[in-house]
């Protein structure tokens, strides 16, 4: 997986960007313009807001894109986990995440990221907008009928339940 991070700072908050993670969602430039403008130079200048407003709106970031440093924590993983399933587009995952390859080494861990569903990405596992490229469509559901319960005796397998 490849990154790109570039670092912007306040004297209360240091803001990280990984320009191969992001998607262009807008979260961030819709929720605090101030502070995330791309016509800016910097695009970013955190010293234009209060580090928890600008902690709230990266926590909105659905790729992981951005991250955020206060010299006393750092971001929490949220306390659910979650997998959103975007329409035409990746799955969005929350929560304490662990990416690992297939023998078992950890490749990447996270509070948020965006996995790829078109199987185009050049940044697999992590989802690069390939899918706007080649028109992927797919639907944001699925059918309870098609999941099958996991062996539960196996520990590398999850249980998928509908609420």
């Amino acid at each position: 997986m490849d990154q790109k991070i570039h670092t912007y700072e306040s004297d209360e908050i240091t803001v990280e960007f990984d320009s191969k993670r992001c998607l262009h969602a807008g979260e961030c430039v819709k929720g605090l313009p101030a502070v995330f403008n791309p016509n800016n130079k910097p695009w970013i200048q955190p010293e234009e807001a209060s580090a928890d407003e600008i902690k709230e709106i990266v926590h909105n970031c659905p790729t992981g894109a951005l991250k955020y440093k206060e010299a006393d924590s750092k971001e929490r993983p949220s306390r659910t986990n979650t997998i959103t399933v975007v329409p035409d587009g990746p799955l969005y995952l929350r929560g304490d995440i662990e990416v690992q390859n297939a023998e078992g080494e950890t490749l990447l861990e996270d509070t948020r990221v965006a996995v790829c569903r078109c199987g185009e990405s050049q940044n697999k596992p992590l989802c690069d907008n390939s899918h706007q490229e080649i028109d992927f469509k797919a639907p944001a559901a699925f059918k309870e009928s098609k999941l099958h319960p996991t062996d539960s005796g196996n520990p590398s397998s999850k249980n998928l339940s509908s609420k």
